[in-house]
């Protein structure tokens, strides 16, 4: 039986990068070499980081724009000490806006390095909704955002104007909708939500910001680093950033980012329109924040789960439990979830009402 995959991530990928990664794994490039066991610095793999790194940017339509992209390791949470190593100057200070476990969690490195100031958060109401009317301080070094919180199923649908940098974490939306990516100045995201397995993040930065600090940063740490490098400072994780280009590949031959966003927004408007409709169902999330990804669920009487969850496993359904933060289900509606397997959903939560 066909699986529908609502994993949160590491999550459901095109069935052709399956397949053509699968493939490198066995013989690369006509090599008769595994992708596994060639050199990084070899021609071929050296000319898929090229190929990745360039990609990114014309996908985010940030060529020739002054940003570089990186093909990291370390996840996303490496990146929360990244961040202020590199922008936060010696006795300055960041503003982190606090939406969800993952926001929680950068703030916290932040202050290892100096000021942090919260400008809001939705922490007292478990994260359901985009905290507003805030504002950010003026002689902040940068601002910090995530722009779609996995665990609680809410996403920032506009973006503050500021004059200091602004700081995105997009791990589980990147490539999702269109926006103006040249509103941020850095962006990072871990591979393993739309672009690829675990094992390498996406790190997007404007040079002009790096070097500001003041602070002598370990090597590793070091953006400016791994810039001069071309990703390759050291050995990077080379299967993850192969299948990261044949999901960048995918997308494009799709109609980029354009295209995915409107696919993406029929499968949220499909599962939305069934959990407001279905008297058994109700959303977790602030409508007005409602994730186009990330869709939180519950049922409005518990008693009904044994047998909702009984109905979903039988249509093939996998991945669907919430995160424990929030409890009931989660329905994670990544670029490679077709529509149909959200229709199989709906389908179910339809039955549920004939059997109780």
């Amino acid at each position: 039986m066909k699986k529908h995959n609502y994993s949160a991530g590491p999550c459901i990928l095109p069935q052709e990068v399956f397949e053509k990664s699968a493939q490198a794994i066995l013989n690369f490039n006509d090599s008769g070499l595994s992708l596994l066991e060639i050199s990084h610095r070899s021609k071929d793999f050296v000319a898929v980081m090229d190929q990745a790194r360039a990609l990114v940017l014309e996908l985010l339509g940030l060529e020739g724009k002054g940003y570089q992209a990186l093909f990291l390791a370390g996840g996303a949470s490496l990146e929360f000490v990244m961040i202020p190593y590199n922008l936060m100057k010696v006795d300055g200070k960041a503003a982190y806006l606090d939406t969800g476990t993952w926001a929680a969690g950068a703030i916290k490195e932040a202050k290892l390095f100096g000021e942090t100031v919260v400008v809001g958060s939705s922490k007292d109401d478990n994260y359901n909704h985009i905290p507003t009317g805030y504002s950010i301080p003026t002689d902040a070094d940068y601002f910090h955002c995530t722009s779609n919180n996995t665990i609680f199923g809410t996403q920032m649908k506009t973006f503050p104007t500021t004059e200091v940098p602004v700081v995105c974490d997009m791990s589980s939306d990147i490539f999702s909708r269109v926006l103006d990516f040249s509103q941020f100045d850095l962006i990072y995201a871990g591979a393993q939500k739309n672009m690829g397995p675990a094992g390498t993040t996406l790190v997007v930065v404007k040079e002009s910001i790096l070097g500001k600090s003041g602070r002598d940063i370990p090597s590793m740490l070091d953006y400016s680093k791994h810039i001069k490098a071309e990703s390759m400072y050291n050995t990077p994780p080379v299967f993850p950033v192969y299948t990261s280009l044949l999901t960048l590949q995918w997308l494009k031959n799709l109609g980029g980012i354009a295209a995915i966003e409107k696919q993406n927004n029929a499968k949220a408007n499909l599962l939305y329109s069934e959990i407001d409709r279905n008297p058994l169902f109700k959303g977790a999330a602030a409508v007005a924040d409602r994730s186009a990804m990330n869709a939180t669920f519950l049922l409005n009487d518990e008693a009904h789960a044994p047998i909702f969850d009984e109905m979903w496993k039988a249509a093939g359904i996998s991945g669907l439990p919430g995160h424990r933060s929030v409890g009931g289900y989660r329905a994670s509606m990544y670029n490679a979830l077709p529509l149909e397997s959200v229709q199989v959903l709906v389908d179910v939560m339809k039955a549920l009402e004939t059997k109780v």
